[in-house]
């Protein structure tokens, strides 16, 4: 897997790719601007003959772009973001045709509280929809996971399904009085340019 960050255009995507193909990479994560679904398209044709799929969708809002995304074959694996798209239904609404379109869900799990979000997610594609944990990929962060009441936990490398009610993402009191922004307490004694 490669993670370009959305910092090439579709050329340089494609160049790259090129050069590195021989590496047996899987993916390309956000080669292009996260909007610029056509160049997208572009880029997943240019790559395809190559074996090597397009990973985005992190920082798409609403299902109507991943259904363009998805219809234009401009992705190969799905990154929904749990804290940019409009909502759980919403989400479950991008799982659905990404299971009709058969590209698989790999959500997007890189911030604070995104793996307490993200692994119900995971779950419900593979016991509801999908059925397979092939092709499915699911990000975990080591780090902040102190400041959840009911944090993920981590088996053998593999999530392990929350036993508590809830989403999971209610933070300790404490946490948030502390970080947050600007009453908290750590930012009260955050120097502050004059």
């Amino acid at each position: 897997m490669v993670d370009a960050n959305q910092s090439w255009d579709v050329k340089e995507s494609i160049y790259w790719m090129k050069e590195l193909s021989g590496f047996g990479i899987h993916w390309i994560e956000e080669p292009t601007s996260p909007d610029d679904i056509l160049g997208h398209a572009t880029i997943s044709k240019a790559l395809s003959p190559l074996g090597i799929g397009v990973a985005t969708g992190e920082q798409c809002q609403n299902r109507v772009m991943f259904k363009q995304f998805l219809q234009s074959g401009a992705m190969q694996f799905c990154q929904i973001d749990s804290c940019r798209l409009g909502g759980v239904n919403e989400i479950l609404a991008v799982i659905l045709m990404a299971a009709k379109c058969k590209v698989p869900v790999c959500p997007h799990a890189g911030g604070v509280g995104l793996c307490e979000l993200v692994q119900h997610l995971s779950f419900w594609d593979y016991i509801a929809v999908s059925g397979t944990m092939d092709n499915r990929e699911i990000e975990y962060v080591s780090h902040l996971h102190e400041h959840f009441k009911n944090p993920v936990l981590i088996r053998n490398g593999r999530y392990v399904p929350p036993q508590a009610a809830g989403y999971g993402c209610e933070m300790w009191e404490s946490s948030i009085e502390q970080y947050s922004y600007p009453d908290g307490t750590y930012w009260r004694n955050f120097p502050r340019a004059r």
